[in-house]
């Protein structure tokens, strides 16, 4: 089944009973989730001691895919990152066994340049060889040098909506990350039924889907249902 989550972990009075009574929001969540997307690493560094607090309060089996720093992707815009990925590395280590993909969401101005990602994604397998999946959102990651040198690192394309890159048609094979960030409104709207339907139907077994229209509340009703359809099949 594949992996449905939320970017982080609010649970809202309206879905309240669908999860476990007792525990952190956290823990109540795992108890239906089996993942979750970390976005506050973006933002800042977390105590070695708050990761590992986390991994504990999971189950086995339970996941946090991690969102690289903008330290990385915004201020340095991908060049020499060598040092910042490391010292990531470092603070998410205490995740273990339980750390899912890294995500790289680049800014909307950052086109792709060959020698630029070429360094960087060397830099990513130098030090780590887990799931690396890159959101994109500039027009120049539609060439053929850009898809060529994503799978010689073997870094995976975010199958984002809305798309302003890859569209679903564009993927051959299922996405091995999708991040629904909420249409019209980003980050705000919620899907419809339908909607939720179609997008399950391009998801494989080892897939990640994160519903990231969280301020609104609607993340966590969209990926109840997302759960229960994919449960289903």
């Amino acid at each position: 089944m594949p992996v449905i989550v939320t970017a982080a972990w609010s649970i809202s009075k309206k879905v309240a009973d669908r999860f476990a009574a007792e525990g952190s929001s956290l823990t109540r969540y795992a108890s239906v989730f089996s993942g979750v997307e970390i976005n506050s690493t973006f933002y800042r560094r977390h105590k070695p001691a708050t990761l590992a607090r986390w991994a504990a309060a999971v189950p086995d089996g339970f996941q946090f895919s991690v969102k690289m720093p903008k330290e990385m992707t915004h201020t340095r815009a991908m060049v020499d990152i060598a040092q910042p990925f490391e010292t990531f590395l470092e603070d998410i280590a205490p995740l273990k066994e339980k750390r899912g993909p890294l995500l790289c969401q680049l800014p909307p101005s950052l086109a792709f340049n060959a020698a630029t990602f070429e360094a960087a994604f060397k830099a990513f397998r130098d030090y780590d060889t887990g799931a690396i999946v890159i959101e994109v959102r500039h027009k120049s990651w539609t060439s053929v040098e850009a898809l060529d040198l994503l799978r010689a690192y073997d870094v995976d394309r975010v199958l984002a909506d809305p798309a302003q890159v890859w569209p679903p048609e564009d993927f051959i094979t299922p996405p091995r990350y999708v991040r629904l960030h909420g249409k019209p409104k980003i980050y705000y709207s919620s899907y419809s039924d339908n909607e939720i339907t179609s997008f399950s139907k391009l998801l494989a077994p080892d897939s990640w889907c994160v519903f990231d229209n969280t301020a609104s509340g609607a993340a966590i009703e969209n990926a109840l249902m997302m759960f229960d359809l994919c449960s289903e099949d």
